[in-house]
């Protein structure tokens, strides 16, 4: 009988790209990648011709793709801190800002509700190795935690400390900036190789981090193939992160000649200093100001070029877990704490509403997942967490905030789960996508932007002025005030809707 129901299955689904899984009473391995600053545009599959991510592609082909996953923004210049706790907590950005008090405390109850806690109450092996940027102790989370490493590998930026002696002596912002900012200046700038190991960064300790991350999964992988229980394992990569450190031979592949200019190019965004984008903000410094070309397209080659070298990383885990049997009942999750602009719309950074900033890329291949399928509803980067409950029978606790993506990868739903996409950068922005349209509002200039998505998609043309979008903006900005009040932001935007909405322009 079970060998019928098996090929009865099969038959059904044979006219679809579905992988047909073994039938198994077993829970299954989760495994979670998750890179650091990876915007949706770097993966080759997805459609970036520049760069070269073969490994990254065989999930993307071999799993189901989600094109338009978000992170909500942060509560401060450190994006990840924000998208990270949302991702262990299951709480969207305001309340997991407030629920890390409880870490800080490490109170039991939070800490009993994180995600690494949630799988071992169920049973599961759990382990982490590499960037964490979490408030809560990270061998609290997991039982085993190797390698931890901070939000910036080898940074030297002191805001503080330059802002003191640019008031106190006579020199400029570039000649205190640390090395490794505000470059190139221009063909003959040699102030910097991101090649170089002895600038630190990435090689501190001798060995690059990608790839003590990647050292450590081979360790959980053969630990975890001696063991009956199933295993939970989040790897977090520090690459691509500034500063963009890669070995010679990834460099070599992305000449600067052949770097393309991305068509929402700017020297400058025109609202930067007012909207908590100046060259004061870290990210933003890295280039020199106004942006040029040169500058843009040498961040690029050292972006792709630590991609690259990240991919290969990333293809000798699933190697190894395909050589030790653990891949035929392993879903593996590769995402992105949220994006970067890297010379798009004059940014560097990721602190903007942009989709080049706040859109990443989601991918998840395993045991019944279709193959090379693309998804286009718009979900939550912290959807996974959700989804790998359900993956593994544990039924969603009630604080859990975001949603498994299993009834959107299966076809049993199509519309998202949420009632529009909000955003939010501190109290400097705010920003609601629906219905392939995008408002950003920014409360201190009392400024609109409005971009027509499915015309648009590179956000170049505002429409906030257009009489032919009025009505839009306006409905926009009204759900933008509901997806507040849901989200329990407390920046109050009421006084700008009523002067926006009710001026002649």
């Amino acid at each position: 009988m079970r060998s019928l129901l098996c090929l009865s299955v099969f038959i059904l689904t044979s006219g679809c790209s579905l992988v047909n899984p073994e039938v198994t009473d077993q829970q299954p391995n989760i495994v979670f990648i998750f890179t650091d600053d990876q915007t949706y545009r770097a993966v080759g599959a997805l459609g970036n011709a520049q760069i070269n991510t073969p490994h990254i592609d065989r999930i993307v082909e071999g799993g189901t793709s989600f094109t338009h996953a978000y992170n909500m923004g942060g509560w401060n210049g450190a994006i990840c801190v924000a998208s990270r706790a949302m991702m262990i907590s299951g709480r969207s950005m305001w309340r997991a800002r407030a629920f890390q008090e409880g870490w800080r405390a490490m109170d039991s109850v939070a800490l009993s509700q994180t995600w690494g806690q949630l799988m071992e109450s169920d049973g599961y092996d759990t382990y982490m190795t590499g960037k964490w940027h979490v408030q809560a102790p990270a061998d609290s989370v997991f039982q085993v935690a190797k390698h931890i490493r901070p939000g910036m590998p080898g940074d030297r930026w002191n805001h503080g400390a330059m802002m003191d002696k640019l008031e106190n002596d006579d020199v400029s912002l570039s000649e205190v900036m640390p090395v490794g900012y505000n470059r190139p200046i221009d063909e003959n700038d040699q102030s910097w190789s991101p090649t170089d190991s002895s600038f630190g960064g990435f090689w501190e300790g001798g060995q690059h981090w990608s790839e003590v991350v990647r050292d450590d999964a081979f360790d959980f992988i053969e630990q975890a193939s001696g063991s009956e229980k199933p295993f939970f394992m989040y790897l977090a990569f520090n690459a691509p992160h500034d500063p963009r450190q890669a070995p010679q031979e990834y460099v070599k592949m992305y000449p600067i000649e052949s770097i393309e200019t991305p068509e929402s190019w700017l020297p400058e965004y025109p609202y930067k200093d007012e909207i908590g984008c100046s060259q004061m903000l870290r990210d933003e410094a890295l280039a020199p100001f106004p942006r040029t070309e040169f500058a843009l397209k040498t961040h690029l080659q050292e972006y792709y070029a630590i991609i690259s070298h990240l991919d290969e990383q990333i293809g000798q885990v699933l190697d190894r877990l395909e050589a030790t049997g653990q891949m035929e009942n392993t879903y593996v999750f590769f995402a992105s704490d949220h994006g970067l602009a890297v010379g798009r719309h004059g940014f560097l950074g990721k602190q903007n509403m942009y989709d080049h900033s706040m859109r990443v890329p989601l991918a998840v291949m395993g045991p019944g997942i279709p193959a090379g399928k693309r998804i286009h509803t718009d979900v939550y980067l912290q959807d996974i967490m959700a989804t790998s409950l359900e993956l593994a029978g544990i039924e969603k606790p009630d604080y859990v905030e975001f949603n498994s993506l299993l009834p959107l990868i299966h076809g049993d739903r199509e519309e998202s789960f949420y009632d529009g996409i909000y955003g939010a950068y501190i109290d400097l922005q705010r920003m609601i996508r629906k219905d392939d349209h995008k408002l950003i509002v920014y409360p201190k200039i009392s400024r609109v932007r409005l971009y027509d998505l499915s015309s648009d998609p590179e956000e170049l043309q505002d429409l906030s002025t257009s009489l032919e979008y009025r009505d839009k903006a306006v409905t926009l900005f009204g759900e933008l005030l509901e997806l507040q009040w849901e989200f329990d932001d407390q920046h109050q935007l009421g006084d700008l809707y009523e002067e926006w909405t009710t001026s002649e322009e």
